[in-house]
């Protein structure tokens, strides 16, 4: 039996040095100045690793050795003064040489380069938006109080140093090639956590505090933003991009963001003038956007103007409108509302409408169906009624069978065909991995039968 524990031992340890250097999951390719963090954790692998084979190696050389057998007596010896010093200075140099390079890592994150620019990226339940100074130079102060749909990032409007802040409230941020970035880290909620594994650096958003992190990227692309600090049940839905390009493309790319002045001073609806507008939309959607199913015109009225305003968005720039012939015909829709004032014009009209709930066609499990709105209701709200902050349109009153087709739209496994498939429909991916928990069309008829009893 001994000698079978023996080798089930060194077994263990010959497995975990093949898979180690075998396996392909190791670290992306880098894509920033951080090789010290690299070299850091191969060094603090090896030693951990010589550690690992030697210690297993000689518990089961003692097996063996040292194992019951007759006529043979154990030597008692409580104390060896000798190993005792052999241990701790063989310990204290393995320490030693894992912890430097640390030290010295540590020692050049926290000082940030002078010439670096500076970025803030903003945390919330589950989403990231950014923010750079103008041309002051400065930042404006922010307080989550102020937060509203027009002003997601609250920040202050009586601070004149935030009045040229540049405002990205989409999820996607660009960056200069070779330029050091230092990004100042912001939550509104709960703790976030900044990383994009290529660029090796990573740091907690806290609320109450600005935190931070440097790099420079070194080779151009699009990389993944990731929330690695469980914040909730759309943690691992939390995500992001950043692109990295020449200097040239992205001061193209800020100069066409809007300044925070801008956001606040956009075009105001008239309902009036929204009245002729829409009557290219009447057609489908009903004279008082009550939606029509037999025309796949889902209800528009009592839907949050926000929400309304970011959708156009996406059939216009193409993020939606190519998943089926259905979508096609709105986004060659959308192309009528030619302004971003024609657009207010019409969401204001909208506005105006009864808000008359539509008649239920859905039939399923109510009881299942309030089990599983559980996950939902964290971004919807418990009953149904949106949430901007989160992204979360408004559910109850509107067309169930708008929204049981858009739940097998984001469950498709064709991107093409699928809604969220564009790579820079961030959102709508979210909703890609949240509507997989519906497991199939009876799930999606119980939670929206659900959805149908909220007021």
């Amino acid at each position: 039996m001994p000698v079978a524990l023996a080798v089930v031992i060194a077994l263990l340890v010959i497995g975990s040095l093949i898979f180690h250097f075998a396996s392909p999951w190791y670290f992306t390719e880098i894509a920033s100045n951080w090789g010290l963090i690299d070299l850091t954790v191969d060094i603090t692998f090896w030693v951990c690793g010589i550690v690992f084979v030697l210690v297993n190696l000689f518990t089961a050389y003692c097996i063996i050795k040292f194992r019951h057998r007759p006529g043979h007596k154990a030597h008692y010896e409580p104390e060896s003064h000798k190993l005792e010093v052999i241990l701790t200075v063989v310990t204290s140099i393995g320490v030693a040489a894992m912890l430097a390079p640390g030290l010295i890592a540590w020692g050049d994150f926290v000082n940030v380069p002078e010439d670096a620019m500076q970025v803030e990226a903003t945390g919330k339940q589950w989403s990231w938006s950014y923010r750079f100074p103008g041309e002051d130079g400065e930042f404006g102060n922010t307080d989550v109080r102020q937060m509203t749909p027009d002003n997601p990032l609250g920040v202050d409007p009586e601070d004149a140093a935030g009045q040229d802040d540049v405002i990205v409230t989409e999820p996607i941020v660009h960056l200069p090639l070779n330029q050091a970035a230092h990004v100042l880290l912001r939550s509104t909620d709960v703790l976030h956590n900044f990383t994009v594994p290529q660029f090796r650096v990573k740091m907690d958003l806290v609320p109450g505090m600005i935190t931070y992190q440097w790099f420079e990227p070194i080779v151009a692309g699009t990389y993944e933003v990731l929330c690695e600090e469980l914040c909730g049940v759309g943690h691992f839905a939390m995500r992001s991009k950043v692109v990295v390009e020449p200097q040239a493309d992205f001061d193209a790319w800020l100069d066409a963001q809007p300044t925070f002045a801008e956001t606040q001073s956009g075009p105001v609806g008239d309902a009036t003038r929204g009245a002729t507008s829409y009557a290219v939309c009447l057609a489908c959607h009903g004279a008082q956007g009550e939606g029509n199913q037999a025309l796949n015109a889902p209800k528009l009225s009592g839907q949050e103007s926000w929400y309304m305003r970011r959708q156009i968005a996406k059939y216009q720039n193409g993020q939606r409108g190519t998943e089926d012939n259905i979508a096609v015909q709105m986004a060659a829709m959308s192309a009528v509302l030619t302004t971003p004032g024609v657009i207010e014009d019409v969401i204001a009209y909208i506005g105006t409408f009864p808000d008359e709930p539509s008649e239920s066609t859905i039939v399923g499990n109510v009881e299942r169906g309030r089990d599983l709105y559980t996950t939902c209701g964290l971004c919807h709200g418990k009953t149904g009624q949106g949430n901007w902050s989160a992204n979360a349109p408004r559910l109850a009153g509107m067309s169930d069978w708008y929204l049981a087709r858009q739940l097998n739209l984001f469950r498709m496994t064709d991107a093409a065909q699928r809604r969220g498939g564009h790579p820079d429909d961030i959102y709508g991916d979210q909703m890609n991995l949240l509507a997989t928990m519906l497991n199939d069309e009876i799930a999606i008829n119980d939670v929206i039968a659900y959805i149908n009893t909220l007021p």
